[in-house]
């Protein structure tokens, strides 16, 4: 009995944080769900390094992409639960797609364990001022329920993340518009900037240029307070609309029974890493904030994140298969 308690100690012991870890030494393989060069993946890059120091253990990342991040997260969902794979979760992957598509190849809740928050993303809404000259909010909202199904707003696609903003607006505010799905960011942008749209749901560090610029014109930007770059904009909170005001983000999640200790370790290596000034500078040059919350904080807001993008899906009518 006493060789099976000290067994089972040392076993133990093996998986404290701080202490001679199993994994050292062996590759962390991250998986990012979407293409090299995104925020996603530039994110998970500007960790990489401090990363590969402080867990003492190559960090190789490797690109899933495909289906709004649904074949990354299967492979995830798929992987030894030893310590060694994570996966890069993001508010399609772990809010919007549970809650449009009816069949997924993993399950969002069961099949991962919380790692942590790694960084938020604040959103706007911007306009062409061009192709619909209103001088803030207030007027867009006034506009809009003026003209009932006359302006249009643009996004990425079906069930995407803006397709998810603008019907929560919609439903805030009380407006109809018109959805114009594209077949990627980048073709909905241009529309948008040429004024064949007039309207457009983003994250602030792919708008900022074309809101510098005057091409667009902001409106609201969902974060806590007024952002630094665009302090003239309110937040939707200070419009009155609370609901609409929670950011996007980038996370870290591991195989469902990763051993807590390791799932620990991992986080406050992050931690760490994000107090290191070249990965803030890094960071917040693609308009990202750190964050490096707890996996138990993490774990929740998976679960608050599904059950309002649900609702959204809901009331939007949005089922994809």
């Amino acid at each position: 009995m006493k060789r099976r308690h000290l067994l089972t100690t040392l076993a133990a012991a093996s998986f404290i944080p701080g202490m001679s870890f199993a994994q050292e030494g062996k590759p962390l393989r991250i998986v990012v769900p979407f293409p090299p060069g995104g925020a996603t993946d530039i994110t998970v890059r500007a960790l990489q390094e401090s990363l590969t120091r402080i867990l003492k253990q190559p960090v190789v990342l490797d690109n899933r992409a495909g289906a709004g991040g649904s074949i990354g997260m299967a492979e995830v969902a798929r992987a030894p639960a030893d310590g060694l794979t994570l996966g890069v979760a993001t508010l399609s992957t772990h809010g919007v797609n549970p809650a449009v598509y009816s069949k997924l190849p993993y399950n969002p809740l069961k099949d991962f364990v919380g790692v942590t928050e790694i960084v938020k993303a604040p959103g706007v809404v911007v306009v062409n001022p061009a192709a619909l000259p209103v001088k803030d909010f207030a007027d867009l909202v006034k506009y809009l329920k003026a003209n009932p199904g006359k302006v249009s707003f643009a996004t990425p696609g079906n069930g995407t993340i803006g397709h998810m903003w603008g019907e929560l607006f919609k439903s805030s505010t009380g407006t109809s518009m018109v959805h114009i799905p594209y077949r990627g960011a980048g073709p909905a942008i241009n529309d948008v900037l040429a004024g064949q749209v007039a309207v457009y749901f983003d994250q602030v560090a792919s708008s900022l240029p074309h809101i510098k610029s005057g091409k667009l014109k902001a409106l609201a930007v969902s974060w806590p307070t007024r952002l630094d770059v665009l302090p003239d904009v309110p937040t939707y909170a200070q419009l009155g609309f609370a609901n609409n005001n929670d950011p996007s983000w980038f996370g870290l999640v591991a195989p469902a029974g990763t051993p807590a200790a390791a799932v620990d370790r991992i986080q406050q290596a992050v931690a760490q890493a994000l107090q290191e000034p070249a990965v803030r500078e890094r960071l917040a040059g693609q308009g990202l904030y750190p964050s490096g919350t707890t996996p138990k904080e993490f774990s929740a807001q998976l679960v608050r994140e599904i059950e309002k993008m649900k609702r959204v899906a809901a009331y939007a009518k949005i089922a994809l298969d």
